[in-house]
Formats: structure tokens, sequence, C-alpha cells
């Protein structure tokens, strides 16, 4: 696979020269990589090359990384941090991401909205046990504003007009939130979630045919509630949710400290969702600002990941552990490159690798291959665990303005078709809109292996 690939570098996160526009030329021969430099970041070793190039043209070749997804894939190195029991630094082949770029393979998209002169945009989904049925929320403005509701019938390959909606949706202060969530007694319900101050729910008894209005759940709040809701072990109708606050929301004074500090917090339910305890803090921190947690649960269903933005840029995103259904965490350490930016949304593929949607967001001083766009990350939960880079780092769509972009839902369809949803500036100078990209790992897979 490598001998095809091309390999690139990145040293204190600039790119290496390889990347740079005029450097991407079709049929040269492969040769050995020339080692031309090193350094160390916080997070282990990077090593940078200068080599020549082997491609391969899926349509005609450009110059310059704006275009690659002409380039079927491309290998990142990116630093280790990598966990290990003798301490030792982890391999190159851990090192190792196979990029990908499906921007131009506009067959996968499906535009779930569009409103010319309207922001659309921080979608959330969810899927429904017949495998076809998907709802899709989200808000007439950047992070604020109506809340707008479809629904889709065939799994995401059509949508619905914009549905009625209760009156109090009008007023929703921050992006919605949607879960579905069963009580001990097997009733199944969808929730809604509205946030900062206070934190709002919405309820659906009928799998989204009605909803109740906001409702506050307690005299509390936070930014983007419920971030993260995940069923417990401990009791039928038990789970937690996760969000975070910078002091501004938590009540209805605000107490911002100097300097800032953000706390990540969980909140519990055991009645399947109706009802939310008081939150905990489970980490605080003015030198890290972690945030927006995405939550995910090991294959053998005895731990929980939570990967975490670092709203300060001043460190790589972060990962915590749980081995005790959220009750104690693992101190919060830096992910790989691959896994750096915004609000990581994580499902599990039918062959068992993990699929995560999320915004490319570098700490300042590195940048990523597809900056400020929606990306995926293709790995295992093992990566996660040892700090490996995982398999493949894959654009789903180029943005248009800055790092506006990506607040994902993803969905796995019956027949391994995954269907993650975000805004985005998809068309330069025009406001975001909601699309959806489908694919494969197999798929992805196939492209890798060309």
């Amino acid at each position: 696979m490598r001998d095809r690939a091309v390999h690139s570098g990145y040293h204190n996160g600039t790119r290496s020269d390889d990347l740079r526009p005029g450097n991407l030329m079709a049929g040269t021969s492969h040769a050995t990589p020339q080692y031309t430099d090193a350094g160390w970041l916080d997070s282990g070793p990077i090593r940078c090359f200068r080599q020549n190039w082997t491609v391969h043209e899926t349509g005609n070749v450009m110059t310059g990384l704006a275009r690659i997804a002409t380039v079927t894939l491309v290998v990142w190195l990116v630093a280790s941090t990598a966990v290990r029991a003798d301490e030792e630094q982890a391999s190159d082949e851990s090192l190792a991401v196979t990029l990908l770029d499906l921007d131009d393979q506009t067959d996968r998209q499906v535009v779930v909205d569009r409103e010319p002169g309207q922001y659309l945009g921080h979608p959330t989904t969810a899927l429904l046990e017949d495998g076809r049925t998907m709802l899709c929320v989200y808000p007439k403005g950047h992070g604020r504003g109506a809340i707008v509701y479809k629904r889709s019938d065939d799994g995401g390959l059509t949508w619905s007009d914009r549905l009625p909606t209760p009156a109090s949706w009008a007023t929703s202060l921050e992006v919605p939130t949607l879960h579905r969530v069963v009580d001990a007694a097997g009733k199944r319900r969808i929730i809604m979630f509205s946030g900062l101050y206070p934190t709002r729910m919405a309820v659906s008894e009928n799998d989204g045919a009605s909803w109740s209005e906001l409702e506050p759940v307690g005299d509390w709040g936070g930014v983007v509630v419920m971030a993260s809701v995940v069923p417990l072990e401990t009791g039928a109708g038990h789970y937690m949710a996760m969000f975070h606050d910078d002091g501004r929301f938590l009540a209805e004074q605000a107490d911002v400290q100097n300097p800032k500090v953000f706390t990540l917090y969980k909140s519990l339910s055991t009645d399947g969702g109706l009802s939310w305890s008081e939150p905990e803090p489970v980490y605080a921190s003015a030198d890290v600002h972690l945030c927006e947690p995405g939550i995910v649960r090991s294959p053998d269903g005895g731990q929980l990941a939570v990967l975490l933005r670092e709203n300060a840029r001043r460190k790589n995103s972060h990962i915590i552990f749980s081995d005790d259904e959220g009750r104690t965490w693992s101190e919060p350490r830096e992910v790989p490159d691959t896994l750096n930016g915004d609000r990581h949304t994580a499902r599990y593929a039918p062959d068992g690798r993990l699929f995560i949607s999320f915004r490319s967001n570098s700490p300042r001083g590195k940048t990523g291959p597809f900056e400020g766009d929606w990306v995926a990350w293709v790995g295992t939960y093992d990566d996660l665990v040892t700090g490996a880079a995982g398999q493949y780092h894959v654009r789903l769509k180029d943005n248009h303005r800055g790092a506006d972009c990506a607040y994902p839902g993803v969905e796995v369809l019956p027949d391994g078709t995954l269907v993650t949803t975000t805004y985005g500036h998809w068309v330069e100078g025009e406001e975001p809109y909601v699309l959806s990209v489908r694919l494969r790992l197999d798929e992805l897979d196939a492209m890798a292996q060309q």
C-alpha cells in the first residue's frame, strides 16, 4: 500500500514542502524517503521526509492540497501519544494514517436542508429501530435560533419538508441535541435538549410524530447540553449525559473565573431520561479547556471513553476513560493529531471499527491536512486506548469559511452504510446548509488499495 501512497510529515505542526502546490505530480517513481528533519512535541517524535511522489489517479491530477481529492490516499505521520507499559514510543506503523478525500464525490451527498441567505447549522440525528426512520434537528442560526425539524423514512436518502414544532422551539438559545432513550419498562422515547440557562428538554412519546414543549429539567444550564447521552449498566433505564460550562450558564448568575475555567459535567437519569440529576463536575481546568464530550463504549462493554475538544487551543484534543460506569475517570491525556478537532461523534461499523466524525481544528502551531473541514477518523477502540493514529483520516467535505462546520450526527444503517450529517459553508460566499454524506468502510478500504 505504501508504495502507492503520498508520504508526508509534519514538524511542529507545519506542513513539509511535500504538500506545497506544484509538488504533486503523477507518474513519478517511488523513492525511499530521505530523512531531512526531526523534532519533538510534548506527545512524542515527529519525523519529516522529502521524497518523490507516486499517486493513483481517480480523475485529473491537480496541484495542491486543496484538490487532493484526485489522489486516492496519502500517509500522514503524526506524533505518538501511545501509552506503553515499557514507556517506549510507538512504532512508525502506529504513527502512520492514510488520508482519503471524499469532497468531490457528490453521489455520496444528500442535501437535508438549504435556504438561500439563511444560516442553517449544528444538526443532530436519531435513527429509529426500524433502521430506516431518521430524525434531524438543527437551529436557524449559529448555535442558536428556532429549531428546525425534519424526518427521513428511507435512511436519509430523502427528507421531508420542515415539520411543525411546538411554539417554544422557536425560543431555543443553543444547539439542540437529540437522543433515543428507553425506560425500565421498555417504553421508548426521544428527548431533545436545548442548552444555556436553564437546560430545557422536549419529549416525544411516539417516535417523533409529536413533541412536548421545551421545559426546564432543573435550575442549571450549560453549553451544548447534553452533548452525549449513554446508557449505563447500573440498571435498566439508567443514563449518563455529559456537557461542559465555563461559568456563564451553570447557574442563573454567571460566575466566570479569571483565568477562565472550563468544567466538564455529568448528569444522571434513572427513569429512562425523563428527569436528570444536578450536574456533578468530572474535570475542571484553566490550562486546558475541555468541552463538547463525545462518549463511546468499549466493544466488551466494560469501559467508557470520552473524546474532548480543547478550546484553549494550547494542546491537542483529549480523551478520558472510566472503568466504573462514569463514577471515576482517568486523567485527561492528549490524542494524536489525527483526532484533533471538535464535537467528536463515534459509532461502530458492523466490522467493529470505529467511525468518528468531527471538525478538524488543530491547536495553535499545528495545521492538519484538512484543517477547518468536516473530517472523519477510522480506527479501532484499541487505537484510542493506546494512542495510535488510527487507519484513515478522511475529508468528508471541504468547508469554505474558517472552521465553521461539522457538529455531526452519525447513524449506521442495517446494511452497514454510515450516514453522517452536518452543516458547513459548502459553497464559497454562501450561508451554511445541512448535508449528509453516505459511505461504507469497505468502500474506503477499496480506495486505499487502489
